[in-house]
């Protein structure tokens, strides 16, 4: 691999203070006009309409995964860890530089829609025929491959891919402490030095000694909190459901053969599922911002009133739904047919469990990351919730409550006639 140092570049940063780059490598990624979109891709989806502060982008995350990543790689090098593979260390850094390049316009929020996986678009970012890719191949011919394979968890050194992904990677440890400062929260500090001190490269895997457990334990409290005071808020998930519906309800009349007011390329292809990676890398916030605005004038009702709701922060109220409640949807769903309001884009259950998120799993059996382990003073590894009653008790998949979201106030002044207990129901 040919890498070429350079005079230091530092980024100033919230979170870490200073972001170092020194490898030519780096800053020419970070150049790129594919990693530059990231600028215009907020890290937090619609969660700005929830704590509005929230306006940091997968650029910042990013070059935030990149800086722990580069501290655990040197805090390696620097004790000669014998079980770290010193060769990897750029593949790594480039790894975590890139994980997100592949995210679209409000991150996971459209994802399920048109059937998006951001990890496969970063991937053919990487392989196909864009200047992150030229910038990898000067490097190194196999550069690309190697870091796709990281991304896909396909890497042969397990040990490079769980720097990435894993229940304490770099990925995870910059967004909480993000997540944390732009949203105003405390839920999501930790204390990031002492995990650094204490993180460990082990028979190809990372660990931890076991005499940091506590700082893990505080890590995962925080992630836990983070999960169910900002990730799930019940506000946040009312805009991500009127954003998909927009989504669901343009896709539906192109389908139809509506006549759009305006539909600029790639809306086709992305409403045919067809898109072509320069399309893709044509879609960003700024380009749907702009969109949703033009729809606010489309003679479609529905599309033009929830594009308005999405821009104007006219957002759906939610009720808490439990099972004995379920027969009131059925019920509410006829009569807001009856009143011309379509519940297909207007009445929907939430059920928070779905989001891309999930609390610590001990097993990798169970769990898409692989586990976090201690290293015990006689070099046994332990499963940390054999060892952690915190861990223990956050441990497996926690359910939310299931909202029910309805536009209340077209409902409150229409409710007179309807049945006293739905009218409970719905607070009314």
């Amino acid at each position: 691999m040919r890498l070429v140092n350079m005079e230091e570049k530092v980024f100033k940063d919230p979170v870490h203070q200073y972001i170092y780059v020194q490898d030519e490598l780096i800053w020419d990624l970070i150049n790129t006009r594919e990693f530059q979109r990231l600028r215009r891709i907020r890290q937090l989806g619609t969660s700005f309409m929830t704590f509005h502060g929230a306006e940091h982008s997968r650029f910042t995350h990013s070059l935030g995964v990149y800086e722990i990543t580069r501290k655990i790689i040197s805090q390696f090098e620097r004790h000669r860890y014998e079980d770290w593979p010193a060769e990897e260390r750029m593949v790594c850094l480039c790894a975590a530089l890139l994980h997100d390049v592949g995210h679209g316009p409000f991150s996971h929020s459209i994802e399920p829609i048109f059937h998006v996986d951001h990890e496969e678009w970063t991937c053919q970012i990487i392989l196909g025929d864009t200047e992150i890719n030229r910038v990898l191949r000067k490097a190194d011919e196999r550069l690309p491959e190697r870091v796709a394979a990281v991304i896909r968890k396909e890497y042969p050194q397990e040990i490079v891919v769980h720097l990435i992904s894993s229940q304490l990677d770099a990925d995870r440890m910059d967004y909480l402490l993000r997540d944390a400062y732009y949203t105003g929260v405390s839920y999501g500090t930790f204390d990031l030095d002492r995990i650094l001190r204490v993180i460990r490269p082990h028979q190809g895997r990372i660990v931890v000694k076991e005499s940091g457990m506590h700082a893990v334990e505080h890590y995962l409290m925080s992630r836990y909190q983070m999960y169910w005071q900002v990730y799930f808020h019940p506000v946040t998930r009312s805009s991500e459901i009127i954003l998909r519906n927009i989504l669901k309800r343009a896709r539906s009349l192109y389908q139809q053969g509506y006549a759009f007011r305006f539909l600029m390329d790639p809306l086709p292809a992305l409403f045919e599922e067809k898109l072509t990676l320069e399309q893709y890398l044509k879609l960003d916030e700024s380009f749907m911002q702009m969109t949703l605005m033009q729809w606010t004038k489309e003679e479609d009702a529905v599309l033009a009133d929830l594009c308005d709701r999405f821009l104007f922060r006219r957002l759906f109220k939610y009720t808490p739904l439990e099972e004995k409640d379920k027969p009131f949807v059925n019920e509410l769903r006829m009569y807001m047919k009856d009143l011309g309001i379509d519940p297909d884009y207007y009445l929907e259950i939430d059920f928070p469990s779905d989001l891309p998120y999930y609390v610590y799993q001990p097993g990798e059996e169970t769990s898409k990351k692989a586990p976090i382990l201690l290293l015990g003073e006689r070099g046994q590894i332990i499963e940390i919730s054999e060892k952690s009653e915190v861990v223990r008790s956050i441990s497996g998949v926690h359910k939310g409550t299931n909202q029910l979201y309805y536009p209340r106030e077209w409902l409150k002044q229409q409710t007179s006639a309807w049945p006293a207990e739905l009218r409970d129901f719905l607070g009314m």
